[in-house]
């Protein structure tokens, strides 16, 4: 809300410099603090949630402009005390009113908001006739309801005084509120009488129409488009009736085309009409519209008396307008006073609603202001039983429902069109919300609200904040007796967890960024609130914080209301007697709070009764206890020490776990980088090693065939020299050398598995064996089984320890070097099968299917793919992948489809042996084992 007429005095914040870095000395009203305060004012309207209040208030309102202003929150705050103090005698007299009607005393239904109509005028845009209207009907409305105003005060008597002392809980007094209030608002209006009575000369607004009498040429024109008019119809209904009788048309037709009048005629016929001018042709060419020769100057004449016409009719509108303008400043300003005595009387009819009393507002001490009170008070704030007007809606109507099942004169609460009547027999018909007092002595600056949470430390601090918003206003406080409350300039708040990642603000940061702006804009008539002052961050440098935060609004401002969970702040009243306490009263019994605040006591936070009290873990709210005497103050020293230890044992583990990590950090970078540098040379070395079997195999088979020759060239010779009775035994004596060659160069299985029992197999240092957990390659035992589980073994760089049960014993004559070959003679495909081939697990053996990465070589992607396409991709994926592989199957999200076929493959192909749908990791992807 802005506050155009703060009148602030240029006040140095003296703040130490590192508590308050930003705080500078800044005039009230230099940009800078302006800008902010605004700033500050809007967010504070909104914490408190002033707009929903307001809202509440829209419904009591009876014109379109205060229901506008209410909704959007734009009702008038009183800029000084006098203009509060004004707004409450406003809001008293509309109330005198309401009580002393039995229906509304002010009838506001001609009242309607032409601010886009003045707008309109004020642009030079020419007004409509139910625009002007409009302004009629509003400026006879704004008279008739100050003639109402008037013969109300003259008809006004005592009982009504004694009825309207009730309403704002007086204590006997003579307070007497007549209606002069309501008066002088608009007492000092021009209600344009004149351009009403003109606007109505010129117009009738019932037909919507300009008047013959509105000018002499207007009236003269008509009358001559009258007669025209009535001659030219004359003429044409002759001729329509001849061309009738003529058989030249169904039934007469006069009609008006191109703005000319004329006669339907069959296109046949056209000849009766000689000289006659088409003017239109119906759309299945059989009609001509025709104008007959002698009706032609006829309506010349009636297009230029109408062109005339309403040239004459925009200039009346012209000249209206023109009024309206010259009128615009005094029009708006009778349409704000309008407002105000419409807002006067939804407050009045809100305070029935919700038994509100009127509040005394004193001055920044605690003498009241325009009041004549004998009795001198002690309390700067006393409001007695106030109730949360946001809380106290719901049991307002649900208490009026039952008063209108029981009572046949009902009552009607705002409906937005300005009924309603008292409803002070709903005076303590509900206990919720829980009315509170607040009671503040004079000259207390700062009050400490301690407590427990949910015990409404909160609530009571919003309620003194929308109370002190309310009687600005000049709205009634539900509350008892007569609430006297200061008036304040601002009311900042900060409630609530400013964290902005945006601005990159933590809570505490957007905690003190706050405050730290509202010590920048307070003035000593401000009233401040701050929930949980100094949280966020460590509790001994909050309280710190605070502290020092306090002490300095015990200087800079009218009242500061702060709420807190720090139990040393409630230690600042020893300190002075500007500090005060104040508790949220809890109830031991019931282990529930009361909601109540207890004024100049020093609350707990009761956060383990309240723990128990919803079932907490007994054991955890037992060790909580010990905990809680731990930290009491003549425990604090032992504490140190316990917690000093405890330190010093944490930094010695977290050192130990350090060193360990950076040695096991540096051995896996070095393992790491022997991997990476064999595996740099790999491909010279595959092309090293293939060379060299390609030259193994060429040279056995350069050694067999030599050998061969050797065996047919005795053969051969033996032939030659034998008989016929040794040619059998020269035969296989051939045939045993040839078989003792084919044997010598045969391949023999390099890695055949001893059927040795492996339970009671023992493998020993040096011993090479068959690892299943490394895809059943070979490895070297390197260290002596320490237990009976695990044995270390090593396989190219790594070593690994595994599990007894994952190593099989190979013959001794196989345990090789894994690049050591055995020659091969057999034809090429048989030689790459038994490359591949690999020894089936037996029955219980684990089986390996190496790390579970994904690749580009095992993964197919069927996103995108129709069933079919996706069914063979998947089916040619299988058949290409190697035994005891993974497949990664992306099927993607989608329709289901595709995932639904490629899961009905998987479950019923042979080679599949189980797959893993997709998990929280691996949306739209499943992983088949291949075996």
């Amino acid at each position: 809300m802005q506050l155009t007429n703060l009148l602030f005095t240029s006040v140095a914040l003296k703040a130490p410099p590192v508590l308050f870095p930003k705080v500078k000395a800044l005039s009230s009203n230099s940009p800078e603090s302006l800008t902010l305060s605004q700033t500050l004012q809007s967010e504070t309207l909104e914490t408190l949630e002033w707009p929903s209040l307001c809202k509440q208030l829209s419904s009591f309102t009876s014109t379109t402009m205060g229901f506008s202003a209410a909704q959007k929150a734009k009702i008038p705050l009183g800029q000084t005390p006098e203009e509060s103090h004004k707004l409450l005698d406003q809001t008293a007299a509309a109330a005198s009113a309401l009580m002393m009607m039995d229906s509304p005393p002010l009838d506001f239904s001609g009242i309607e908001d032409v601010s886009g109509i003045l707008n309109s005028a004020a642009s030079r845009e020419l007004l409509s006739i139910s625009e002007l209207c409009a302004i009629r009907r509003t400026l006879r409305a704004a008279k008739l309801l100050f003639e109402n105003l008037k013969q109300l005060v003259n008809t006004g008597d005592c009982s009504e005084t004694e009825r309207l002392s009730l309403l704002v809980g007086s204590r006997g007094e003579a307070f007497i509120i007549r209606y002069l209030p309501l008066l002088e608002i608009l007492k000092h209006c021009n209600f344009q009488v004149e351009l009403e009575h003109k606007i109505g000369f010129c117009i009738d607004c019932n037909l919507l129409i300009i008047l013959d009498r509105a000018s002499e040429d207007l009236e003269i024109i008509r009358s001559e488009r009258k007669r025209n008019s009535e001659s030219l119809d004359s003429l044409l209904k002759g001729v329509s009736s001849q061309i009738f009788q003529a058989g030249a048309i169904d039934r007469p037709l006069i009609t008006k085309r191109r703005s000319r009048m004329c006669v339907g005629i069959r296109a046949s016929h056209r000849h009766l009409l000689p000289d006659g001018v088409i003017l239109n042709v119906s759309g299945s060419g059989a009609t001509y519209f025709m104008e007959p020769k002698e009706a032609i100057e006829l309506n010349n004449m009636e297009v230029k008396l109408s062109n005339s016409e309403k040239a004459e009719e925009i200039a009346i509108l012209s000249l209206l307008t023109s009024e309206i303008v010259e009128s615009e400043i005094e029009i708006r300003y009778l349409l704000d006073r309008i407002l105000e005595v419409d807002l006067a009387f939804a407050r009045a009819a809100y305070a029935q609603w919700m038994n509100g009393v009127c509040p005394i507002i004193t001055s920044q001490g605690c003498d009241p202001i325009n009041f004549s009170e004998e009795e001198d008070y002690a309390l700067s704030v006393d409001i007695a039983g106030i109730q949360h007007p946001l809380l106290l809606e719901s049991s307002l109507r649900s208490s009026s429902d039952v008063i209108t099942s029981n009572s046949g004169n009902s009552v009607h609460l705002g409906d937005g069109n300005g009924t309603m009547t008292s409803l002070s027999m709903l005076r303590g018909a509900s206990d919720y919300p829980v009315p509170i007092d607040i009671k503040i002595k004079c000259g207390t600056k700062v009050v400490v609200i301690s407590g427990p949470n949910t015990g409404g430390k909160t609530a009571s601090m919003k309620t003194l904040g929308v109370a002190s918003l309310m009687s600005k206003a000049g709205m009634f406080l539900p509350a008892k007796n007569r609430p006297r409350i200061p008036w304040f300039d601002l009311v900042l708040a900060d409630i609530g967890d400013h964290q902005s990642l945006e601005q990159s603000l933590s809570t505490f940061s957007g905690h003190i960024t706050r405050i730290c702006n509202i010590l920048e804009v307070a003035s000593r008539e401000s009233l401040i609130l701050i929930d949980e002052i100094g949280s966020g961050t460590d509790p001994s440098e909050g309280v710190a914080l605070s502290t020092s935060i306090l002490q300095y609004l015990k200087d800079h401002v009218n009242l500061a209301v702060v709420t807190t969970h720090y139990a040393d702040l409630s230690l600042l009243k020893e300190k002075g007697s500007q500090f005060e306490n104040a508790a949220m009263e809890f109830s031991l019994e019931t282990l529930q709070p009361t909601y109540q605040v207890l004024w100049g006591s020093t609350g707990n936070s009761n956060a383990l009764s309240i723990a128990k009290s919803i079932g907490f873990d007994l054991n955890i709210i037992e060790r909580a206890q010990q905990w809680v005497e731990q930290l009491k103050p003549e425990n604090q020293q032992e504490r140190k020490g316990l917690l000093y230890q405890s330190l010093v044992e944490e930094r010695n583990r977290l050192e130990a776990q350090a060193r360990r990590a950076g040695s096991l950090h540096a051995e896996i970078l070095d393992l790491y980088h022997e991997i990476q540098n064999e595996a740099e040379d790999l491909g010279g070395r595959e092309t090293a090693l293939r060379a060299k079997e390609t030259q193994q195999v060429q040279q056995e088979l350069k050694t067999a065939k030599s050998q061969l020759d050797v065996v047919i060239q005795e053969f051969e010779n033996g032939l030659r020299i034998a008989s016929a009775d040794q040619f059998n035994s020269l035969i296989r004596k051939s045939e045993s050398e040839i078989a003792s060659v084919v044997e010598a160069h045969c391949p023999h299985d390099a890695y055949s598995v001893n059927d040795t029992d492996s339970k009671s197999y023992t493998p020993q240092i040096g011993e090479q064996v068959q690892v299943t957990g490394l895809g059943r390659k070979l490895a070297t035992v390197v260290e002596a089984p320490e237990d009976e589980e695990t044995v270390l073994v090593q396989h190219g760089q790594i070593k690994v320890r595994v599990k007894k049960s994952n190593i099989r014993s190979i013959a001794s004559s196989e345990r090789n070097t894994e690049t050591r070959h055995a020659p091969r003679l057999k034809r090429q495909g048989q030689h790459s099968k038994e490359l591949q081939a690999l020894p089936e697990p037996k029955n219980g053996e684990e089986v390996s299917y190496g790390p579970l990465v994904q690749t580009s070589k095992n993964t197919v992607d069927l996103r995108g793919k129709r069933v079919e396409e996706a069914s063979y991709h998947l089916e040619m994926a299988i058949s290409a992948s190697g035994p005891y592989s993974v497949l990664f199957v992306i099927h993607g999200m989608g329709t289901g489809a595709v995932k639904e076929r490629a899961l009905e493959i998987l479950n019923n192909h042979p080679r599949i042996v189980k797959y893993e749908q997709e998990s929280p990791m691996n949306y739209g992807c499943t992983v088949a084992y291949i075996k």
